[in-house]
Parts: C-alpha cells; sequence; structure tokens
C-alpha cells in the first residue's frame, strides 16, 4: 500500500517552499502582500515495540507551511493562499502535499462571500468537537484530528441582527489520510486504495451545511445542518487475494444536526455540543459536555491556570466508531503569560466502558523572535479488542518539534 520515502523529498519540500516566496515577494508589491509561515522539523520516539515489523521506533520528519495573503478594494476583497507539505523519514502516506487555504473573500455591507479551499471550525468543547464536520481530519499530521485538509467550497455568509448565517456548498469530498504501513501512531491495515462509498457520485457528491450562530449577553449558541457524505469513515474488514487482513474506508450518506452552547460565568465557561446523526445504518444521538474554570494570577504570578471537565456520551454505546462513546475527561492547561510564551495543557480520558485511558500533554515555549519549541507526549492503555483505543496501544511516544516563523 505504500512506499519507502526517498531522501530527497525532504531537500525538494524545503526549496520549493523557499523560491515560492521569492517567487511571490518578487511579484507582488510589498503594500499588497503579506508573506509569512515556518518550516518545521519534528521527530517521534516511541517507547514499546511496534505492533507490526515494518513499523519503526523513530520518526523524523520535515515540513513548510507558507501563507500569502493579499488584499485590495480597501480591505473588502481578499485572497489567502496556505499550502502545507510535509516529508516523513519512513511514512509515504504521511509524505504529503495539502492546500489548506486558497480562496477568495469579498466583504459586503451586511455579507460575505467565500470561494474557495477553506478550513472552517465549528466547536466549543475541548477534548472532542462532535459537531466540526465541514473539513477532513488530516490523521496523518496528529491522531487527536485537530489537523484538517482543505475543503473546496462555496460559503454565503449573511450578518443580521438576530446572528450570522452560513451557507455551504461542499461540491468535492476529501477522504481522510491514515498512517502507511510504516507510520506511528496509526492503524496499520487500512487500505486506502480501495475506498467505498454508499453514494454513486462517490468523491464528486455535492454536500450541503447551514448554521446558524447568535450571542445574547454571555450565552453564544449555534445550530447547523449537514447533509452529504460522512467525515468519518466505516472501517469495513477484509482480505486481500494474498490472505493479507486489511481495513477498507466506507464513507455513508449522514443527515447531521448540530446544536453549540456556550455560557460565560464570571472565571467559568460552560461548554455543550449535541449532534443527531441520520444514516442508513442506525441512528444516533451524542454529547460532548463540561466546564473550564480559570484561576487568573496563581500564587501571585502572572500565571493562569485552568481546570477542564468533560464527558462524552454516544447512543451506540460499545457500537460506536468513536473512541469517546462513554468516557470522562479531567485536564489543566497553564500559561506563563510570559515574554516566551511559555503555555502547558494536560488531559487524561477514561473510558467507562472498557476501563482504558489516555494522557496527552502539550507544552511549548518561543524562544527568541522566530523560533517555537513544543513537547508533545501521549499514553495509551487499553486491554479489549472491541475498544477503537485498542489499535493505539502500543504507541506511546514522545513528540518533538522545532518551528520557525518568519
Amino acid at each position: 500500500m505504500t512506499k519507502k520515502t526517498q531522501h530527497p523529498t525532504m531537500f525538494c519540500l524545503l526549496a520549493g517552499h523557499f523560491f515560492i516566496s521569492l517567487f511571490w515577494l518578487s511579484t507582488v508589491q510589498a503594500n499588497e502582500l503579506e508573506v509569512r509561515g515556518n518550516f518545521e522539523i519534528q521527530g517521534r520516539f516511541f517507547y514499546e515495540d511496534a505492533l507490526t515489523k515494518s513499523q519503526h521506533d523513530q520518526q523524523l520528519s520535515v515540513a513548510a507551511a507558507p501563507e500569502f495573503f493579499w488584499s485590495w478594494n480597501n480591505d473588502n476583497d481578499s485572497l489567502e493562499f496556505v499550502p502545507s507539505a510535509r516529508a516523513d523519514q519512513y511514512d509515504s502516506e504521511r509524505t504529503h502535499f495539502d492546500i489548506r487555504e486558497f480562496s477568495w473573500v469579498h466583504v459586503g455591507h451586511d455579507w460575505e462571500t467565500r470561494i474557495g479551499i477553506r478550513r472552517e471550525f465549528w466547536g466549543v468543547t475541548e477534548f472532542q468537537h462532535l459537531v466540526d464536520i465541514i473539513n477532513q481530519s488530516d490523521s496523518v499530521e496528529d491522531v487527536d484530528n485537530e489537523d484538517k485538509l482543505g475543503q473546496p467550497m462555496l460559503n454565503l455568509s449573511l450578518v443580521k441582527v438576530w446572528g450570522i448565517i452560513d451557507i455551504y456548498l461542499l461540491p468535492y469530498f476529501r477522504e481522510r489520510t491514515f498512517a502507511g504501513n510504516e507510520g506511528r501512531p496509526g492503524i496499520p491495515f487500512v487500505n486506502t486504495n480501495n475506498v467505498l462509498y454508499e453514494s454513486k457520485d462517490k468523491e464528486k457528491h455535492l454536500d450541503l451545511a447551514l448554521r446558524w450562530s447568535h450571542t445574547i449577553n454571555d450565552l453564544d449558541f449555534a445550530l447547523s445542518w449537514f447533509e452529504g457524505t460522512s467525515r468519518d469513515p466505516n472501517l469495513i474488514p477484509s482480505f486481500t487475494n494474498q490472505g493479507l487482513f486489511q481495513l477498507n474506508p466506507y464513507y455513508a450518506q449522514i443527515k447531521q444536526l448540530g446544536i453549540e452552547l456556550q455560557a460565560s460565568l464570571e472565571s467559568s465557561l460552560l461548554k455543550l455540543e449535541v449532534i443527531h446523526n441520520e444514516n442508513s445504518q442506525q441512528d444516533y444521538w451524542a454529547l460532548q459536555g463540561g466546564f473550564e474554570f480559570s484561576q487568573y494570577g496563581i500564587l501571585e504570578s502572572n500565571a493562569d491556570l485552568g481546570w477542564l471537565v468533560e464527558f462524552a456520551w454516544d447512543e451506540r454505546g460499545k457500537d460506536s466508531r468513536s473512541n469517546f462513546q462513554n468516557d470522562l475527561f479531567f485536564g489543566n492547561r497553564l500559561a506563563l503569560n510570559d515574554i516566551q510564551s511559555t503555555e502547558v495543557l494536560f488531559g487524561l480520558s477514561y473510558d467507562l466502558d472498557f476501563s482504558s485511558t489516555s494522557v496527552l500533554l502539550e507544552a511549548s515555549r518561543r524562544f527568541g523572535d522566530n523560533i517555537k519549541v513544543s513537547l508533545d507526549a501521549r499514553f495509551f492503555e487499553s486491554k479489549e479488542i472491541q475498544d477503537p483505543l485498542y489499535f493505539f496501544r502500543r504507541d506511546d511516544h514522545i513528540q518533538l518539534t522545532a518551528q520557525y516563523y518568519y
């Protein structure tokens, strides 16, 4: 399914990023164009032996993400171009290029149009975003599904006193990325060359999304509707002609109602996301809710400490494909508010059905004006094969990332 990445790809990636930046700077006036972005070197280091012999105990990669922003017509029109590329030492699936943003935005009196490739985020909770359905997850970047692929769209946004209405036409579907045979963490049996669709139009199915958002005093809320190809694939087990086990992604047609609520109460935030998903297999409700309490200036310092508690529930119970069907989440967010922008996030999830646990630690600090260093650690514990987390039980790892911003 995958081929080993050749090392010259890494150097081509960085050289291409450099020359693209020079080309834009030489052809567009400085007062019309903003150019920024970053280079990245990343290493992953795993504690336990892998599930398969093809996987490795360490994994290095380089990445580049330039950003070009051009505005005109008194800033009523703008064009944003954000390509992204990564070259991985072993995983050819993680070595990939994507256009995160390439869109024209026009601002009217009480409306906006956004046409092209974009990323749209919906949701208010910390550990899972149930309602966030516009963009596909780029799972080779990280297993937390926070990184998203660019989505082709036509978006009309109407700004009224009674709220904001967003209408989306999504003419092309993006398949989820998965780690290859040599990639970690990941599920090494996914065959992305044999993707199945419920719709006869496959990736060309026209999806539709609507969202109304509004704020009343300290309450933010939104209602959304999505109709089209599910971004969350069902992995269908099968065997190859050689008798090898594989999982084939299957993308169903769904209708999904989404509800978002966030209330600000002095030092606390109450958060809730609810969805109702209609599909040909099993309709279901799911929710993610909790609160965040912030302590400011702890120990008479500039530091702020946040306390996070959330609960996830899925009506399908143990039959759910989600990692979070009956889970508790606890976390802390520490911001030192220093010159180096030092931040630390700790999170723990506990599955009440499978008694499995997942621990994450994310820490970052800036050095000087251009360098940021991040340390991420993830630990998984699962003993039941029915648990979706079971595939990651040997993928405890530390990830170290150094980024240069310009």
